[in-house]
């Protein structure tokens, strides 16, 4: 079995870092654009062998060392009775604004209510066959309570920012929901075959500290305690939340996952004695020339320097206009990366 990523998640010796990119299963693929012509997204999502053949397309081209479950973070809402529509983003019938919508919600168990993830995700380790571990995923509370007092995705999301100082405790009460959701989500898909999982916070970098202690860090906290029972490397990403590295360690997760934004080098030698480290190349960066996107990926190694715990990841998600070329030439510098010292001194006794 390829153990790589497991191990490095646990800031164990590896024989290279490991590699793997958010959002690698997706647009920037014209296998997967293929697929999209055939179905429409939640019927993608839905049908587990559908979700296999998607979450296994880069596995076909890349030589990546971790999958992950092609899902949507907004799925596993239905267990609160939200209803939505993707076109493209995610869209709320009902935006919930109000304690009354918020206290009307009646969580149903997950196992009842997206089924279909959890048999994706037995279907696709049964197809890997040990070959590359299985990462199942989910939505931060913060997060997906963003989307559902916003009703969609919305630069800012001034909506849930707004309820966070006018009704902090319908908030409060809104994120407790999603905790007990969330921990049960992921317990599904662990149950089922998930390897690791990782905790998308996509919008927690709109908070400051406080806020983000009180709001999006502490319903984490619960869910990383709920799933600690069950054994599996837990990933926690904090996107666009550089000023909150040092408070989003204290979720205890086995892993943090930085954005572009911090200086990956600096945040090992303050914290790697805590926590792994995942990513942080910028997804723009990948626009570059080849060349350049080997060098970038190259300096975020050297900065690591090879010390325990680092998988290697971009900053976000990759983005649809993404070249082909630029994916291989990262994998390509992962692959022959090998420390400063030790290329020295292969220099010198050749």
């Amino acid at each position: 079995m390829n153990d790589r990523f497991l191990r490095a998640c646990r800031r164990q010796p590896v024989d290279r870092t490991p590699l793997w990119i958010m959002r690698q299963a997706g647009r920037y693929l014209p296998e997967y654009r293929e697929l999209r012509q055939r179905v429409d997204f939640l019927t993608l999502c839905k049908t587990p062998d559908l979700a296999v053949e998607a979450t296994l397309q880069p596995l076909r081209r890349f030589p990546f060392d971790a999958s992950i479950i092609f899902s949507d973070i907004m799925l596993p809402l239905e267990a609160l009775g939200c209803r939505m529509t993707f076109n493209p983003g995610p869209k709320l019938a009902e935006p919930v604004r109000t304690r009354a919508q918020v206290e009307a919600m009646t969580l149903r168990p997950m196992a009842e209510v997206v089924p279909y993830v959890g048999e994706a995700v037995s279907l696709l380790r049964r197809e890997l066959d040990g070959k590359t571990p299985v990462i199942g995923f989910c939505g931060a509370p913060f997060t997906l309570s963003a989307y559902l007092v916003q009703g969609e995705g919305k630069e800012g999301f001034g909506k849930v920012k707004a309820m966070l100082f006018r009704e902090p405790a319908t908030l409060e009460h809104l994120l407790d929901k999603l905790t007990m959701a969330m921990t049960d989500y992921l317990r599904l898909q662990i149950a089922a075959g998930a390897q690791a999982v990782q905790i998308f916070d996509s919008w927690a970098g709109l908070l400051a500290e406080p806020e983000f202690r009180r709001f999006a860090l502490e319903p984490v906290k619960r869910i990383v305690a709920g799933v600690r029972d069950l054994g599996v490397p837990v990933i926690y990403f904090v996107n666009a939340g550089p000023h909150l590295v040092d408070a989003a360690v204290e979720a205890e997760s086995d892993v943090l996952g930085l954005c572009w934004r911090s200086p990956i080098g600096a945040t090992f030698d303050r914290l790697g004695s805590r926590v792994a480290f995942q990513g942080n190349l910028d997804c723009h960066a990948l626009f570059a020339e080849p060349a350049e996107v080997a060098a970038r990926t190259t300096a975020i190694l050297d900065a690591v320097g090879g010390r325990p715990g680092h998988v290697m990841n971009l900053g976000h998600g990759i983005l649809p206009e993404t070249p082909i070329a630029s994916v291989e030439a990262m994998v390509s510098a992962v692959q022959s990366w090998t420390p400063r010292e030790l290329a020295a001194a292969a220099e010198e006794r050749a």
